[in-house]
């Protein structure tokens, strides 16, 4: 296990790219603690990738360095960095049986027999491959096939890290959650280093202690699921996360209130004169239906989603989404909406910024 340091890292596939715009990856400083379970979140091409491979060691940077326990492992190749890598697709050994492929990184590196028989069993029944351990790879399903990759990163007790770049994409949906699940007890057993790498913030929220929001190549907040649901360093974060995103209301913030369509709402803090572009983030959680007070809506249609509903409506210029718990009724006289003033979050040109306690 390695604490890894990210020291004024960046990297372009720009032959000598100098325009920030050129970069995949844009300059970031960051430390991951040794044994942290990370994911790198976010769209397709926001440099998720990039940044693992670099971590690995499949990729040089164009700029900063890269230290394991302070270390400095830039220069190394992958093979040197004492290093764990699964794939988005299953890389097996076909010819092979299940108990061989796992064993194979083991008897690289000289394990007694015993020890290794030993960890295989364990990481197999843990995986759930126990029932399969010797049959050959080649006519297992994709399924099957990604669990061995999973469980062969994970045999090695001896690494610096384990990486997962988007691991789950191949596998059944009904079995994803059973994985994720399975994963995170590894983690809690072993206490790896893992950065996983994922667009599905449902399989960064549950694997992840701490959850690293990408967009565009840059690094918008590191921190737990929990403060990137409440609060949302950027915009975009609040958006990204949640299922629907936040509400984004342009908005004049005055003190403790905020001015939205004319409309004065009470704010959770105050805040001092704030220039460039106001708006206030809530989510679709915390906005009620009420017949008095708030904000007039128009409710346009309702999703039910099982255990609740998401009712579209239109204040104003805007569509906002209101989620509302399964058993709460409400009726066409409700016709504004109330937000919890504690919820509240307060933007500046996309970022979030900090009010004072009233």
């Amino acid at each position: 296990m390695a604490q890894i340091t990210l020291s004024n890292l960046a990297h372009t596939y720009v032959p000598g790219g100098a325009h920030e715009s050129d970069f995949a990856l844009k300059t970031l400083n960051h430390v991951w603690e040794e044994g942290g379970a990370y994911a790198l979140l976010g769209p397709s091409g926001c440099g998720k990738t990039t940044l693992l491979n670099i971590i690995s060691g499949l990729i040089m940077p164009s700029h900063g360095r890269v230290l394991f326990d302070g270390v400095d492992v830039t220069a190394l190749p992958a093979e040197k960095r004492d290093i764990a890598q699964v794939f988005q697709f299953p890389v097996v050994y076909d010819t092979m049986t299940v108990r061989e492929n796992l064993a194979f990184p083991l008897k690289n590196r000289g394990l007694a027999m015993p020890d290794i028989q030993a960890r295989v069993a364990l990481i197999a029944e843990m995986i759930g491959l126990e029932s399969v351990l010797d049959q050959r790879a080649r006519g297992l399903t994709a399924d099957a096939k990604q669990k061995i990759s999973l469980a062969r990163g994970m045999v090695r007790e001896s690494v610096n890290a384990i990486l997962f770049d988007e691991p789950l994409t191949v596998i059944d949906p009904q079995l994803k959650w059973e994985l994720r699940t399975q994963l995170k007890s590894l983690h809690r057993e072993f206490g790896h280093t893992m950065i996983y790498v994922t667009h599905d913030q449902v399989e960064a929220l549950t694997f992840a202690d701490t959850v690293v929001m990408m967009h565009e190549g840059r690094v918008l907040q590191m921190g737990t699921p929990e403060s990137l649901f409440e609060t949302p360093a950027h915009t975009f974060v609040g958006h990204f996360i949640g299922s629907p995103g936040m509400n984004f209301f342009d908005a004049q913030i005055e003190g403790c209130d905020a001015m939205i369509y004319g409309q004065r709402i009470p704010l959770g803090r105050r805040y001092k004169s704030l220039s460039g572009r106001t708006q206030v983030g809530i989510r679709p959680e915390y906005i009620q239906f009420t017949k008095e007070g708030g904000l007039p809506a128009v409710i346009k249609h309702i999703e039910d989603v099982g255990r609740r509903r998401i009712v579209h409506a239109e204040v104003a210029e805007s569509l906002v989404k209101v989620s509302v718990p399964d058993g709460y009724s409400f009726d066409t006289t409700m016709d504004r909406i109330r937000f919890n003033p504690d919820k509240i979050n307060i933007f500046v040109d996309g970022w979030r910024t900090e009010g004072e306690a009233l």
